[in-house]
């Protein structure tokens, strides 16, 4: 379907005000404002709408009580289409256009590693709600994150791999144009080596590839008692699709970048009894969790938050505690605010900002069992 051209661009404009689920952008000096990026459309999009949702519900409640320092909070949300090289254009549109005083985003590390130079550069704080890789933080002093990283994320799935799947050989198929997926191999590679393990296959694939079968090929003849695969959701579950028809019948286990629905509505029945790391399980007995849970399904029609919802929601509500500490809207001090934040209690746990702007947090281990994510272990960091 095709459009006439004098309405196109009026179409596009109404659509993305309509993915940032925020008002038309204002000067109003009454509003504080905060930008995110994130990817709300392309093959991501499960990450960003769930950051996004979790941001929205932030900033709501926030809101309905008040905003912070005395202003209603307005976010600006851009969509990077989970596309390269998006992300840093948005960071400078907000930046420069909108006058931003800080920037929420992203999920995805690579995306996030696009814009953390413009923000650093600005001199104006980035919060990245669940962005792993270890270089995001240390692009500058303001650039922050409120989810654990990938040392510790490889660690605590090489220790899993062999205390809980009883694996001392292990097949790896990363993805190498993804910063995620080369990091948290390679700090799973560091710690099962020296664990005793032996890496019987160590197999790449690229970023939107459909094919995976010669290398699921070799992994077979390999003969491994499980298969790591740092990868996102939308390949990972090609690949346990592939893996299953060839024969592969051992687990296949994972990061946090598994973590949405679409892995089990395009994994099926080859996902089930695969695990992956993550950040929180929506079944935690808690009182913030079930609390935020109970929210969360009211405003999203009954949708259950994964952990990227989570650290969306997080994430705004350490940013906007930030604000209210500095006693102003002047970046440099939300940044000096940003980095004294100890002993935050959010849904995703306690958030200590560390001297690297990194949070330290546990790790929660999931398994698809019977079409759903059920919770196996917490590893403390």
């Amino acid at each position: 379907m095709s459009f006439p051209r004098v309405l196109a661009p009026v179409l596009l404009a109404l659509g993305a005000l309509w993915m940032s689920g925020c008002a038309p952008k204002t000067t109003d000096s009454s509003t504080l404002r905060i930008g995110e990026f994130a990817s709300l459309t392309g093959k991501e999009a499960a990450f960003g709408q769930s950051s996004h949702k979790g941001t929205l519900l932030a900033i709501e409640e926030l809101n309905a009580a008040g905003g912070v320092l005395g202003k209603k909070i307005e976010l600006l949300s851009e969509d990077n289409q989970s596309k390269p090289g998006e992300s840093a254009t948005i960071a400078k549109k907000l930046i420069a256009r909108d006058k931003v005083v800080a920037l929420l985003g992203e999920v995805a590390s690579s995306r996030s590693l696009e814009a953390a130079p413009v923000a650093q550069a600005a001199k104006i704080p980035m919060v990245s709600p669940a962005s792993t890789n270890p270089k995001v933080t240390e692009t500058g002093d303001y650039i922050f994150r409120v989810c654990f990283i990938d040392p510790f994320q490889g660690t605590a799935l090489a220790k899993f791999a062999q205390s809980h799947l009883k694996a001392r050989r292990v097949a790896v198929l990363t993805s190498v144009s993804s910063a995620y997926s080369v990091g948290l191999s390679k700090y799973f590679h560091e710690q099962f080596l020296q664990d005793g393990g032996v890496i019987v296959a160590d197999q790449k694939y690229s970023e939107s590839d459909k094919d995976f079968n010669a290398q699921l090929t070799a992994i077979r003849a390999a003969a491994p008692e499980a298969i790591f695969v740092p990868g996102y959701y939308t390949e990972v579950a090609l690949i346990a699709r592939q893996a299953r028809a060839l024969g592969l019948t051992v687990p296949l286990f994972g990061g946090d970048g598994w973590e949405a629905p679409e892995l089990l509505t395009i994994g099926g029945d080859a996902v089930e009894g695969c695990f992956y790391s993550t950040h929180y399980s929506p079944d935690t007995p808690t009182e913030a969790v079930q609390t935020f849970v109970k929210k969360f399904r009211a405003k999203f029609s009954g949708e259950t938050p994964d952990a990227m919802a989570a650290l969306g929601y997080d994430s705004a509500l350490v940013l906007a505690d930030a604000i209210r500490r500095a006693g102003s809207l002047d970046p440099a001090k939300i940044r000096d605010a940003l980095a004294t934040t100890h002993g935050f209690e959010g849904v995703t746990g306690r958030t200590d900002i560390d001297a690297h702007r990194n949070a330290s947090k546990p790790a929660v281990i999931l398994e698809v069992k019977n079409g759903k994510f059920a919770f196996v272990e917490s590893v403390a960091p």
